[in-house]
């Protein structure tokens, strides 16, 4: 049986040539899904975070304007505020752009570490540049006092930068609950976990400036209603904690991805499931799994086969089994099954007593 095929391509090699081109079709449209997929994710990120910094940007310099006409403080923290959101917005493109790099003979596992390094230092922009500025600010206000000015323009400008920021988040939300709907999870559980760190930088930024601007305005009507400026320094010592909150847990969740954090549990519990499905498998001795990107995953496993499995068997179910997950999960690209004999074979056991 096993010198037919042989004689068969021997004899017809056209005609193997064409069933190997006929079945490389699928495969390689296959592959190709899980890039569209990911061309389109990043496409739709690149949008939420443009309109994004586009917003701040406008509202910075007003902010500036208003801040310097006015003499508030948490009108000036604000302004920095939207700064360093700026700031992080252009980090998070450049990070976009800069993950989206096919992999190459230099980085064979891609560039997907790309997009955490430029986003990690986003977080530390709006650390230093919206956090500690507000914090000083504030601390200088309290301790060398302040007089109000006329807050009217300031309240202008905070009610327009309200609006834009409303828009600029409900664009990130609308990003957001769409991913969350196609994973079948609660908006809030998916921007806890999600890869995506654009994603979850902008909702939460926009969410933070948006209970920023409430504190401005709350600043502003406490001094023009008692006539003292420590109710604008507490605003934005307010402000200045707010965000130094944010870039910590933007900077830990992508600290973590630069790690090397593995697929959740569920997914984890799938794959292992899918593995152990195959007719030549015993047992998953060790499964390694790790997120590459918001659309790229690795998976790694030692696989003990049965010993009456021919060489050819396991190279055909290691196939099997990584199309199986490739199909069951697009965002895995890479699948590594490493052969390895189980504890039953290496004590000795015989292989008919630890084949089942």
């Amino acid at each position: 049986m096993s010198e037919q095929p042989e004689h068969q391509e021997s004899e017809r090699p056209e005609h193997q040539e064409s069933e190997r081109a006929e079945h490389q079709e699928p495969e390689r449209a296959e592959q190709q899904e899980p890039e569209r997929a990911e061309q389109q994710e990043n496409g739709e990120s690149t949008f939420t975070v443009l309109v994004a910094a586009v917003a701040n940007l406008g509202i910075a310099l007003a902010k500036a304007v208003a801040g310097v006409i006015s003499g508030s403080s948490a009108m000036l923290s604000e302004a920095a505020h939207s700064v360093a959101d700026t700031v992080t917005e252009l980090m998070l493109l450049v990070s976009l752009k800069a993950s989206d790099k096919p992999a190459d003979e230099e980085h064979p596992l891609g560039y997907g570490g790309a997009r955490y390094i430029w986003a990690l230092l986003a977080s530390v922009a709006t650390f230093v540049g919206g956090g500690v500025f507000a914090v000083y600010d504030g601390i200088h206000t309290l301790t060398h006092g302040e007089d109000p000015g006329d807050p009217l323009i300031s309240y202008i400008v905070l009610a327009v930068a309200f609006l834009l920021e409303g828009y600029s988040l409900r664009t990130g939300l609308k990003q957001a609950r769409g991913e969350a709907d196609r994973f079948g999870v609660h908006i809030k559980r998916y921007l806890r976990h999600t890869p995506d760190t654009a994603v979850k930088a902008v909702v939460m930024e926009d969410s933070a400036a948006l209970v920023g601007l409430v504190l401005a305005a709350a600043g502003l009507l406490g001094g023009q209603l008692t006539g003292s400026g420590a109710w604008d320094g507490v605003a934005s010592l307010c402000i200045g904690v707010l965000l130094v909150y944010v870039a910590w847990v933007l900077g830990h969740a992508n600290s973590e991805l630069l790690i090397g954090r593995p697929l959740p549990p569920e997914m984890r519990a799938v794959v292992r499931a899918e593995l152990l499905a195959d007719p030549h498998v015993v047992d998953v001795i060790e499964l390694t799994t790790l997120l590459q990107g918001p659309k790229e995953a690795l998976v790694a496993a030692k696989v003990d086969f049965r010993d009456m499995s021919s060489a050819a068997d396991i190279e055909r179910a290691c196939d099997r089994m990584a199309r199986r997950l490739q199909e069951r999960f697009p965002a895995i690209r890479r699948v590594y099954l490493d052969p390895t004999p189980g504890p039953a074979q290496d004590s000795g056991v015989s292989p008919a007593a630890s084949s089942r």
